[in-house]
């Protein structure tokens, strides 16, 4: 089912389906930024100058949160930010000698590096969402 919403940010009006965005970025001062599938656009809405879409967005993203089984979305403070991934939508993973787990961010060029001390948790759950989907496991 789809989850429509309608965006005018920075002079530009955009009408989405939520259900196709790969992740969602969430920083401090009350911004949420995403990329629009297939393009790599980033979209940021604003809450402050935006706040009813801001809160259409947060309640999708809370809706993600509490699915029955979430769990291949991820949930990560990565470079003094809140990401929310769909492990579902990364197509790739590299791990280094470092054994630092790599995968960039749907429709995005950003790269998430999960080093094993920095992020045990995460890091865990990537490798038993590749072990799971893939049948390979990283390192």
């Amino acid at each position: 089912m789809a989850y429509w919403i309608k965006i005018s940010e920075d002079r530009k009006q955009y009408i989405v389906n939520l259900e196709r965005i790969g992740a969602f970025c969430a920083e401090a001062n009350l911004r949420i930024k995403f990329w629009l599938p297939d393009s790599g656009q980033p979209v940021v809405v604003n809450g402050q100058a935006n706040p009813d879409v801001y809160q259409m967005i947060w309640n999708y993203i809370d809706k993600i949160i509490t699915q029955v089984t979430p769990s291949y979305w991820i949930r990560i403070e990565y470079e003094r930010k809140q990401y929310l991934i769909n492990l579902h939508r990364i197509n790739a993973f590299t791990c280094d000698s470092g054994n630092r787990i790599t995968f960039w961010l749907p429709d995005s060029l950003e790269p998430i590096i999960l080093n094993p001390q920095s992020y045990p948790e995460i890091y865990h759950q990537v490798q038993d969402y590749i072990r799971t989907t893939t049948g390979y496991s990283l390192p």
